[in-house]
Formats: C-alpha cells, structure tokens, sequence
C-alpha cells in the first residue's frame, strides 16, 4: 500500500477548542449540488481526534456552494455511537469501526467509510526537555503509575544528557468515552500483559492514575496547563499547539517520532477489508510510528430523504478527493488512491429509502 502524500498548502490553524459547526457544502470538481437544488441541513457527531480535519473540510466546502448546511459536534467516539445509534443524528464518526453487535442495534443498516488515519501520541510539559525517548516498558508502566517522577532511572536511562527534573509525573487521560482511548488501550494491551490484565482496552478504561479530561480538546489544554504532565491526544492537536511529543519504541525497537511518513509507514502494511474495518494495534517496521489508526465517518445504509442523502454522498466524496490535500499539514495521513477508491464504491451502495 503506498500512501501519497500531497504538497502542503498554505498553513492553516484549527480552532480545537469550539467543534460545533455550521457550514456549507461546495461545488468544486467532485462535487455538484444536491439534484432538487434545495437548501439541505446535515447534523453529525462524535470523535474529536478528526476533528481539526473534518472542520477545515466543512469549512473549505462552505466557501462554494451554500445550499447544504452541515453541523458536527466534537463530543468523542462513544458519544457519537450513542447518537448514531439513537438515530438523532444523519451521521456519526469514531475512532474505533463499529463492533458486529454495535451494528446490530441500527435497524436502518451501517455503512463504515475510513476518511484518514493518524497517530496518538504522547505529548507533555515539561519545560527545558525539547526531546524525549519512552521505551515501550516506561511508558507503560508511567500509564499504570509504577513510574510515578521525571527523573526515574528507567526514564534517564533511555535519555542521556536530558536533564530531568526531579518532578511529579502528572498523567492526563480522557474522561469521557472515547476512540482515541480505544485505540491506545488496544495498543497497550497488545505490548503489555500487565496492562491486558489489570486495565483492558475499550473506550472507557479504568484508569490507574492521572487526571481526566473531556475530549482531545480537552486533554490538549490540560497538559498545556499542568508542568509536569504527560497524555495521549492526536497528533493533530500537539502539531498545531507546538507541544513536545515524546519518540516511542516499536515493535522492532527503534525510537520513532510521529510523522505522517513514520504514520504512513505503519498502515503500508494494512489490507483494507470488505467491511473497511482494520486495526492496527502494533505495526511491524523499523520505521513505523506504533500508535496508528484509521477514523471512521458513520453512515446508515438507508436514508427517507434523498436531498440529504444527495448532500452527504457530495460532503464525503468532496472530503475523500479534493480535501485529502488539506490532511498533512493539520497532522493527518492522506488516504491513498486505493483507499479512496474503496470507500468511494462503498458510498455509492448507501442507498433511498
């Protein structure tokens, strides 16, 4: 699988902190308006780790054609099932691809469409240390609070000359139902029977230590806010925030920063299959960064109502071609041409009711 990686454009700052949007949908070269040329509106909620990427997508849609409006909530993963579910909404999104029995609850069917993928890094304060490696076993065991000061041995071991600070570590995690954590504990899981045992892996875990904090968003603040901390968020928000992150250890024992090469190197590997439905809880490579996922836009088979269904086959497939090109420099990985070609045939099966 190779991923193209576009050239950046002009930079552009997401606002994280407010992810309630209204937007419009565009024309442009992939997109045309809906059939019956009505106004249109489009409510969707759920994971926060896309959503830097997802509002400058509405945002960039909304500048060509008026005539869809479309809100997305930032209000995590488990939040956006609920909905989804609930049907309250014409869409969700999560990190983590519906289970079987998840999908069973919708009497109206479920189609699952990847939209990108990016890394869940480690990102912390720590003012002076610019640079940090965590092997797979330090960071676990700062997770599960058996490594619970800056200057443990274990983490200066790994680190030489990095003066650290003779100073509390303060783990933030999310509070709230979340892919992100659903991902990251599958990711622990996978490299850690300790952790398998005595913590698991799901969207809501109990944590062993740490303070808790509601969304990506929310996360990104607290560690701004507290000397000292360390959490996982996208990679998306540290990137425009400019917070360290830390190198972590991979399956083949090199340090890897996140990158959307290092990123892109860990899915190479990845067979979407039928469902589009893949995990990656620890990729092999030299070079591959080992926290990767997929994230996922949430549809339903069938629509009542053929505007909507017309505007959101435009929304996605806007999103899936021209927007991939805004991905890198939010911190994304563009999804390849193959990728693309997949979820575009399985947009095309979301039928009228």
């Amino acid at each position: 699988m190779n991923f193209i990686i576009p050239a950046k454009r002009r930079f552009w700052l997401a606002p994280i902190l407010a992810m309630s949007l209204s937007i419009a949908s565009c024309g442009g070269s992939n997109t045309v308006s809906t059939e019956s040329g009505k106004s249109v509106s489009l409510t969707g909620a759920g994971a926060s780790f896309p959503a830097p990427l997802y509002q400058r997508w509405f945002s960039e849609y909304n500048k060509e054609n008026p005539n869809v409006q479309v809100t997305y909530q930032s209000v995590g993963s488990g939040a956006g099932v609920e909905q989804f579910t609930q049907q309250t909404v014409d869409f969700g999104a999560s990190d983590v691809a519906m289970k079987d029995e998840e999908i069973t609850k919708v009497d109206r069917g479920v189609v699952l469409l990847p939209m990108t993928a990016g890394s869940i890094v480690l990102a912390y304060n720590l003012p002076g240390v610019d640079e940090l490696k965590l092997s797979r076993e330090v960071y676990v065991d700062i997770l599960l609070g058996k490594i619970n000061k800056w200057n443990d041995p274990a983490i200066a071991k790994i680190n030489p000359g990095v003066q650290l600070p003779d100073r509390e570590i303060t783990v933030v995690h999310r509070s709230d139902g979340s892919g992100t954590t659903g991902v990251f504990t599958q990711h622990l899981s996978a490299i850690s029977p300790e952790w398998e045992q005595k913590v698991g892996s799901g969207k809501t875990v109990e944590w062993p230590t740490g303070v808790g904090a509601k969304g990506n968003e929310g996360v990104t603040a607290q560690i701004q806010q507290t000397e000292g901390s360390i959490g996982y968020i996208e990679y998306g928000y540290a990137k425009q925030q400019n917070i360290p992150v830390a190198s972590l250890e991979n399956q083949a024992g090199e340090y890897v920063a996140p990158s959307s090469e290092s990123a892109s190197n860990a899915l190479s590997a990845v067979t979407l299959p039928e469902n589009l439905r893949a995990f990656v809880t620890d990729p092999e490579g030299a070079d591959s960064y080992p926290i990767v996922s997929y994230t996922w836009i949430l549809a339903y088979e069938n629509y009542d109502n053929p505007d909507k269904l017309d505007a959101f086959k435009n929304v996605v497939n806007w999103s899936l071609t021209d927007g991939q090109a805004y991905a890198e420099e939010l911190g994304y990985i563009p999804l390849p041409d193959n990728v693309v070609e997949k979820v575009q045939d399985k947009l095309a099966t979301i039928q009228a009711q």
